[in-house]
């Protein structure tokens, strides 16, 4: 199984003091360094940890794959269409929140996101969505030409153990097996850690996992290789 790593929480610890450090650029290099197969960053409306000049130099130093988490609004798109990563993960976006709340509602606004998603098809960068296990929802993904997901985990993630958390990770592994007979590539993430990862890993229709709030914190403790090979062994394992 792949590991992406996000970046985003090296940032946030930068503008915890408006510094010039850590500088998320040689962060993402080093996990590239260290085995990690892409590098994930979220672009916020309000820039308040990746900034434009970060996806700029992520664009030009990322050799793997580079992946932008964004709204899916006109303004991230000009920016995503100017820059183009090799993905755009489209997800919701609230300003008060610490980090992203739940999926997209494909259903509820998919015509606007067909056309959205076409824009970004045509200049050649992949499109996936931050998507809740529920199979309408994938469905809905599946309609609208997308051939990549990201399944939320953060439920299963939070829940941690006992039987809801065993019901939130047969929701996820269901998910799976229906968007992998929908045609879709099935990635994960949200919440995933060094305790609650291997379970995630266990289910086979998933090929990705795009994690990091845990491996920078552990990161501050031990270095961001270090860190990110430890998670690669949870994955291999």
């Amino acid at each position: 199984m792949r590991l992406s790593v996000n970046i985003d929480h090296f940032t946030t610890l930068r503008e915890a003091r408006r510094a010039a450090e850590p500088e998320p650029v040689l962060a993402a290099l080093l996990a590239e360094q260290a085995g990690a197969s892409g590098i994930v960053c979220h672009m916020r409306g309000d820039k308040r940890h990746i900034k434009e000049r970060d996806l700029r130099l992520l664009r030009e130093t990322v050799k793997t794959k580079l992946n932008l988490e964004m709204a899916a609004t006109e303004e991230m798109k000009r920016t995503a269409l100017t820059v183009k990563p090799d993905v755009v993960s489209l997800v919701p976006e609230h300003p008060e929140e610490l980090t992203t709340e739940g999926g997209l509602s494909v259903r509820k606004q998919a015509r606007r996101l067909k056309s959205f998603i076409d824009d970004l098809k045509r200049a050649g960068i992949r499109v996936s969505i931050f998507i809740d296990p529920d199979q309408a929802e994938i469905a809905a993904a599946a309609e609208l030409g997308l051939d990549l997901i990201e399944i939320n985990t953060g439920r299963y993630a939070d829940l941690v153990t006992g039987p809801a958390a065993t019901k939130a990770l047969e929701g996820i592994r269901k998910s799976a097996e229906f968007a992998w007979t929908r045609d879709l590539e099935v990635h994960a993430g949200h919440g995933l850690d060094y305790r609650n990862v291997k379970p995630v890993v266990a289910i086979p229709q998933i090929t990705e996992l795009s994690i990091g709030f845990s491996i920078i914190a552990r990161s501050a403790i031990v270095g961001i290789e270090r860190a990110v090979k430890d998670m690669l062994a949870l994955l291999e394992g």
